[in-house]
């Protein structure tokens, strides 16, 4: 299996999940957190939603300068604007592992802050950092919504609130 197979067949099977996950998040919590050092709902679920979209960021560019290109997240303020992204961003990334060339995973990309370089690796790096991303995020978002009272769905087997 090539390399853009198997990153294309784990984003959608992570979707699955995610997509789970993001559709129960409450429109009413979506500015509660639960520690002030960490990310609001909003801000967590939104950055979840816009991960998928960053493999079109590694696979057509060689470098992200934070510096030229300052972080802005979209601003979501719904459950559904947050699905919309989602799926928006998904469907980009499907396409871009369906019209890559394997040569391109390969190639050097770069994330840096004007002058200072954060790191440097392969295409292929960045979007397994990315995939890795949403996974870790949506751990996160789990944990949010769990201290909320709210079930959650399980993401590799059932969840301590499904039963079979």
């Amino acid at each position: 299996m090539k390399q853009t197979e198997a990153f294309l067949k784990e984003l959608k099977n992570e979707s699955v999940t995610t997509r789970k996950m993001l559709s129960i998040v409450p429109d009413d919590k979506f500015d509660w957190q639960p520690h002030p050092k960490s990310m609001t709902i909003k801000r967590l679920a939104a950055h979840i939603a816009e991960l998928p979209g960053w493999v079109g960021m590694a696979l057509n560019t060689t470098e992200l300068d934070f510096q030229n290109n300052p972080y802005q997240p979209k601003d979501i303020n719904t459950t559904k604007e947050l699905l919309v992204e989602f799926e928006n961003n998904v469907a980009d990334g499907i396409k871009q592992f369906e019209n890559a060339n394997e040569d391109q995973l390969s190639e050097t990309w770069v994330l840096r802050n004007g002058d200072q370089i954060l790191s440097t690796g392969t295409k292929a790096d960045i979007i397994r950092i990315s995939l890795s991303q949403i996974i870790h995020h949506r751990a996160q978002l789990g944990v949010f919504l769990r201290l909320l009272d709210i079930p959650i769905p399980g993401s590799y087997g059932p969840s301590a609130d499904e039963t079979f």
